[in-house]
């Protein structure tokens, strides 16, 4: 299937905009998902067997492996229940805000073959928090899935920062019952005033609200979710410092480093275009990063590694670095659709050895 992939279905996905083939994408696995019985031959086949390779445990949650889809490729959960057919080990949708909006205009995604790279300016398009529920509730929920589902929230873009919380909270209380844990996205940077939240004077408010609400739903007799937050690459050392007390203080389940980036490094920084930055580029920093939360928290807050993992040595990495899980979703484009089962093949054998 690899040599099939980068062969034919790759170069001709590649003479497509970048938008158009994600699109594309997003359909055929959406149809994949429909097709049970095809799926779940896939699944068997992609899938680690459950006697040679132990279940991860985070935040509360079994993961069969590693490996897990970045929220981005699946904005309104259509694609989700192929990804285990395709070896995830868990999947992450959105990121949905509580209003549906349009998105940046088009184009707003580029691809960089030779760094192995994208550049997106999307501006969280998706049809909303309401009409991501009405779909999940149709679906196996919490505790009937192979993999679990994160579900990624993100700030309207006609919410100012003093309407953010309130923002937040409807797509938590809309989408919470759905989740097997949620993260907070502060980090994109496509939507105006977004990165602002990741001020401690910011963020600490907004987390606490959404920390209520979900102890809250103990009290209601609902499960409480784990809650995690995302930032970016592009925080000082300090700021990560301002962000981890605010998380400490908070007790918040989790963090996932790292976002996109707006730096443009090496062949890429005479590139204009504006918009985050994935793939090859972001690798080292999103290292450094995970490395840093987990020598700062002396390993006790549970970090899941995103950013350049293009194979089995930049997926290693980040677990080295402290992550428990790692998410990608650039490597997918480069790579085809069953990089997942792959790199999570290599890293099980890795843990083991």
């Amino acid at each position: 299937m690899g040599w099939l992939y980068q062969n034919a279905i790759k170069p001709a996905l590649f003479r497509l905009d970048p938008e158009q083939a994600h699109e594309l994408s997003v359909q055929a696995l959406a149809l994949l998902g429909r097709v049970r019985p095809l799926c779940a031959a896939f699944e068997r086949l992609q899938q680690l067997p459950p006697a040679a390779y132990r279940p991860i445990d985070f935040c509360g949650l079994k993961f069969p492996n590693a490996v897990g889809l970045a929220a981005g490729f699946d904005k309104n959960g259509w694609a989700w229940p192929a990804a285990a057919a395709l070896g995830f080990g868990h999947v992450e949708i959105g990121t949905v805000t509580l209003h549906a909006q349009p998105g940046n205009p088009r184009p707003r995604a580029f691809r960089y073959p030779a760094e192995a790279a994208v550049i997106n300016r999307m501006g969280f398009n998706n049809a909303g928090a309401a009409a991501l529920a009405a779909r999940l509730v149709r679906l196996p929920g919490p505790g009937q899935r192979s993999i679990p589902l994160g579900i990624n929230l993100g700030k309207s873009k006609v919410a100012t920062l003093d309407q953010a919380t309130e923002d937040y909270l409807g797509s938590f209380r809309l989408l919470a019952d759905h989740a097997d844990y949620l993260v907070v996205n502060v980090s994109s940077p496509n939507t105006p005033g977004l990165r602002e939240l990741q001020d401690a004077a910011w963020l600490k408010p907004l987390l606490a609200a959404l920390v209520a609400e979900n102890q809250g739903r103990v009290a209601a007799g609902k499960a409480r979710r784990p809650l995690l937050l995302k930032i970016a690459p592009d925080l000082t050392f300090s700021q990560i410092d301002a962000a981890l007390g605010v998380i400490d203080e908070l007790k918040l389940d989790g963090i996932i480093a790292t976002n996109t980036t707006l730096a443009r490094p090496g062949a890429l920084a005479t590139v204009n275009q504006a918009g985050g930055l994935s793939g090859r580029p972001v690798r080292s920093r999103s290292t450094e990063i995970i490395n840093y939360i987990a020598r700062t928290t002396q390993g006790r807050l549970p970090i899941i590694g995103v950013g350049g993992i293009m194979d089995e040595v930049s997926a290693g990495e980040k677990m080295d670095a402290g992550a428990s899980l790692v998410q990608l979703y650039t490597g997918l484009i480069y790579r085809g659709p069953f990089f997942a089962a792959e790199i999570a093949r290599a890293l099980a054998e890795r843990q083991r050895r």
